[in-house]
């Protein structure tokens, strides 16, 4: 099977081709530049090094959020017009569990998350199959790390953001954080496209962003709708 991953949730751009289970290529970078001006020719050049034709894929990943609202939109549209035009399948993960892929060698919980400013997170708790501990969620960090705290269980931290939020974490949880290396902090779209293989197609129409709260904009205008 070959596969076609794109992740632009968040501020890393990530791509992965991986052919019969093998990681064929790979092409990530952490700038803040805009997603929907170098995505497709990013696309096409990890296709041409990989030796990668179109209709050689058999299905496309595509991290769908949480995460920056125009950078889930970006990456879900693009992979949704590829797909249809090739006549292929899709399959949406969550960002998080994509960057929850990167800790599973942790003997604990891992704790992927992204700030969602004003001291918000979106973020979830798994274990090391990524099974689901605690659901996804757009909360206050401190109320998060309180429940956490309850468990009594190590847990891994790995977030693009994780310098944000270091001394809060270590100050409720002490030594049942960890905080990794850089490297680790970064979600490797070689993950995203190896765990697309093992999981159903989306209908293609029912693929919808995961926000996880809705954006400010909606929000205000269902408020001023709610006071007409």
């Amino acid at each position: 099977m070959n596969v076609l991953a794109i992740d632009t949730s968040n501020d890393v751009l990530g791509l992965s081709v991986v052919k019969a289970g093998v990681v064929a290529g790979e092409m990530m970078t952490n700038v803040k530049k805009n997603h929907s001006i170098r995505l497709m020719p990013a696309i096409d050049q990890l296709m041409r090094d990989t030796q990668t034709k179109p209709e050689e894929l058999d299905r496309i990943a595509v991290a769908h959020g949480p995460g920056s609202y125009t950078g889930v939109r970006i990456g879900l549209t693009t992979a949704k017009t590829m797909a249809w035009s090739l006549g292929i399948p899709v399959v949406g993960i969550s960002s998080l569990e994509a960057l929850a892929s990167q800790g599973r060698l942790f003997q604990g919980y891992i704790c992927p998350f992204f700030d969602a400013r004003r001291g918000l997170v979106y973020t979830g708790l798994y274990d090391t199959k990524l099974n689901v501990v605690k659901e996804e969620a757009n909360l206050l960090m401190t109320d998060w790390l309180a429940s956490l705290k309850e468990l009594d269980t190590p847990v891994l931290f790995l977030s693009q953001d994780a310098s944000l939020h270091k001394d809060v974490i270590e100050n409720y949880l002490g030594e049942q954080a960890a905080i990794p290396d850089a490297s680790y902090h970064y979600p490797s779209p070689s993950y995203l496209a190896l765990a697309a293989m093992e999981k159903e197609p989306d209908p293609l129409h029912n693929l919808v962003p995961n926000y996880l709260r809705i954006p400010e904009a909606e929000a205000k205008w269902l408020a001023q709708q709610e006071k007409q």
